[in-house]
């Protein structure tokens, strides 16, 4: 692993190969945070959000999981 920093940016080189699951999510969680870093939504519209697609995929999906 290879960590250099510039004036603007941190860079991490890792190999390839090997990445674990582990590292994914974290790099999963990094480009969430800064997707998100900018966005003016309040915590009351995401859980409402959040509600309105688990409501919509339980509509989807219920006749498939209960028989």
């Amino acid at each position: 692993m290879v960590v250099e920093r510039t004036k603007d940016e941190v860079i991490i080189r890792l190999p390839s190969k090997g990445i674990s699951d582990e590292v994914q999510d974290f790099l999963d969680y990094l480009i969430f945070m800064e997707t998100t870093s900018k966005s003016k939504a309040k915590k009351k519209d995401i859980d409402r959000l959040v509600k309105d697609i688990k409501k919509g995929w339980w509509k989807k999906n219920r006749s498939r999981l209960i028989r």
